[in-house]
C-alpha cells in the first residue's frame, strides 16, 4: 500500500520517480563534486536546539511580517528556473499553492511565464521577483517595471551568476530546455522567440556587474531591492552601504561555485555584519522545520526553500507545493512548541548551540 507523503524526503522520492533523468538532474544537481550542495544539508545539522520549559505554549504561531507583507510563516520560496520543465503548471501553479499556503514566492527571471501572467493566475499570491541584469540594459529595466507594475512586491537581484557553474550532471545526461518551452526574459533579449540553451541564457547576462549599478536599482525602484548571493560580512556590509533593502544568504544552492561556503556557516557572520538595519534572508539546505528554526535563531528573519517547492509540484502541481510548505510550517510550529517559543520571533541565539561545542550560555 502507497503511503502519503509525510515529509520533504517522501516529495523528493516522487519527484524523481516524476521526472525523466535529464530535467532531474538540472534540478537536483550542483556544481563540480557537489560538495557545496551536500554542505548545505549537512550544516543546518551541525546546530543543536535548546528548548526552554514551563512556557506557555498554548497559542503558539508561525505567522510573520516581511517587507511590508503578512505571511503565515518565515518560509518563502525560492526562484526556480524553467518550472514548466518540472510540471505542465508551471511558475502558475507554484504561485496558487503558495498562495494557498498564505506565503510569497520569488518569480525567477528565467522563468517560463512572465511576471504579468502570473499575476494574472494567482492575483492572491504573494510575490517577489528575482532579477538577473542583462547586457541590454533595456531589458533588465523592463522586466523589473512590468513586475512591479503586477504587484510583485520586491526586486531580488542575483549575484553570483553568470558565469554559470560547473554542472556536471547536465554534461553526463545531455540536458536540454524542451523545445517550444518559452522563456519571456530571453526571448525579449534575443528580440524574438528561438530556441536556446541554458549556457545560451547566461551568455546574455553582465559579467561586469558592480555595486554601483545595484546602488542605481536601489534608488529606482519603488519597492525593496534585495541582493541575493552573499555569502561574507565584506560583501554584507557593502549592500547596506549600497541602500539595498535586504540580503539573501545563498550559493544558489550549490550550484555555482564548488566549495564555496555552506548558508548555515554564512548566516552568522552576515547577521552579526548588518545588525538589524536590513532583513537578512537564507536559503540553502533546509528541508525541515528544525532547520527553519535553527535559521532564525541565527538570526534569519526568513528563510527561502527552492527544491522542496520544486519536488512538491513536480509531484502534485500547485496541491504538492501546498502540501510540502504545510508540512514545513506543521514541522516550525511543532519546534516552536517543543523549545518554549510562542512565536518565531521567541527564537534567539541562546536557543541554540553547535553540535561540536560544549554549552553555550544564555544571552
Amino acid at each position: 500500500m502507497r503511503v502519503d507523503p509525510i515529509n520533504v524526503a517522501d516529495f523528493e522520492k516522487l519527484a524523481a520517480e516524476a521526472l525523466e533523468p535529464g530535467a532531474h538532474g538540472y534540478f537536483a544537481g550542483g556544481a563540480g563534486d557537489e560538495i557545496t550542495l551536500r554542505e548545505n544539508r549537512e550544516a543546518w545539522r551541525r546546530w543543536r536546539l535548546r528548548p526552554r520549559m514551563l512556557v506557555d505554549v498554548s497559542g503558539v504561531g508561525t505567522e510573520v511580517e516581511l517587507l511590508g507583507q503578512r505571511l503565515s510563516m518565515p518560509v518563502l520560496v525560492a526562484p526556480v528556473a524553467y518550472q514548466r520543465v518540472a510540471h505542465p503548471e508551471g511558475e502558475q501553479g507554484m504561485a496558487k499553492g503558495v498562495a494557498a499556503a498564505d506565503t510569497a514566492m520569488c518569480l525567477s527571471t528565467l522563468a517560463t511565464a512572465r511576471p504579468s501572467e502570473v499575476a494574472t493566475a494567482s492575483p492572491a499570491t504573494k510575490r517577489f521577483f528575482q532579477l538577473y541584469i542583462f547586457k541590454d540594459e533595456g531589458i533588465t529595466r523592463a522586466l523589473m517595471e512590468e513586475a512591479i507594475g503586477h504587484g510583485f512586491g520586491a526586486v531580488v537581484v542575483t549575484l553570483d551568476l553568470p558565469p554559470g557553474g560547473n554542472r556536471e550532471r547536465d554534461l553526463r545526461t545531455g540536458f536540454t530546455l524542451p523545445e517550444g518551452l518559452g522563456i519571456p526574459s530571453v526571448n525579449a533579449a534575443l528580440g524574438g522567440d528561438r530556441e536556446v540553451t541554458v549556457a545560451d541564457t547566461f551568455d546574455l547576462m553582465d559579467l561586469s556587474l558592480e555595486w554601483d549599478a545595484v546602488a542605481d536599482l536601489a534608488a529606482e525602484a519603488s519597492v525593496p531591492v534585495l541582493v541575493k548571493g552573499i555569502l561574507t560580512a565584506e560583501d554584507a556590509l557593502l549592500a547596506v552601504e549600497h541602500g539595498v533593502g535586504g540580503i539573501v544568504v545563498s550559493n544558489h544552492g550549490g550550484r555555482q561555485l564548488d566549495c564555496s561556503v555552506a548558508t548555515a556557516e554564512a548566516l552568522p557572520e552576515i547577521v552579526e555584519a548588518v545588525e538589524g538595519r536590513v532583513p537578512v534572508l537564507v536559503d540553502g539546505g533546509i528541508r525541515r522545520g528544525t532547520d527553519v528554526a535553527v535559521a532564525l535563531a541565527l538570526g534569519a528573519d526568513a528563510v527561502l526553500v527552492g527544491r522542496p517547492a520544486l519536488w512538491g509540484l513536480a509531484s502534485a502541481g500547485a496541491e504538492g507545493v501546498e502540501a510540502v510548505l504545510g508540512i514545513l510550517r506543521a514541522e516550525l510550529e511543532l519546534t516552536l512548541a517543543l523549545s518554549g517559543c510562542r512565536s518565531p520571533r521567541d527564537l534567539s541565539r541562546a536557543h541554540v548551540r553547535r553540535a561540536d561545542l560544549g554549552p553555550s550560555p544564555a544571552r
